[in-house]
């Protein structure tokens, strides 16, 4: 028995059938009942991003236009957070933390796995924020970076494509 890896299929099933239930609400019966309006406008009670996501994150805009991004981290340890900027994005990976149970420990329940996160990727456009005077700060298990907007948004010149007619391919 112990070498054997448990599935607890009935957390996964919930989470299919919540997931199911709030996607009906917000687009099935009811969004014919609203106006254009209402249907169109976000939600912020409902999670549009799936519940399998890891680490758990936000990602929103201040007033300022600064973009924050948050990461929940706890386990985790400062030295082994690593975020950088490539091109358009920002990419962040972590090396979990070595959490090795003796072989005397039986879990009843373990909901708490750490995994290494393997360089994700975030839209940080280049020519909209400033990302020398990006921060970040981890406090209490949360990482938040802050990238501010550029003073200056710095527009590209467009590439402008020909239409033409089949016959003249």
């Amino acid at each position: 028995m112990r070498d054997k890896i448990v599935i607890d299929i009935g957390q996964i099933m919930d989470e299919i059938f919540e997931a199911t239930r709030s996607f009906g609400e917000n687009f099935g019966d009811k969004a014919r009942e609203r106006t254009a309006e209402e249907f169109y406008r976000w939600n912020d009670q409902v999670d549009y991003y799936p519940s399998y996501s890891y680490p758990p994150m936000n990602v929103y805009l201040t007033k300022d236009k600064e973009m924050v991004i948050e990461f929940a981290l706890a386990g985790f340890r400062e030295d082994d957070l690593n975020i950088e900027f490539q091109g358009d994005y920002m990419v962040f990976s972590a090396k979990a933390p070595q959490v090795e149970p003796g072989e005397e420990v039986r879990y009843f329940k373990r909901r708490l796995k750490f995994k290494d996160i393997e360089e994700q990727r975030y839209f940080v456009p280049e020519d909209k924020f400033d990302r020398q005077n990006a921060k970040a700060v981890f406090k209490n298990g949360v990482l938040k970076v802050t990238v501010p907007p550029n003073e200056e948004v710095q527009t590209r010149e467009g590439i402008k494509v020909d239409i033409v007619k089949e016959e003249q391919e």
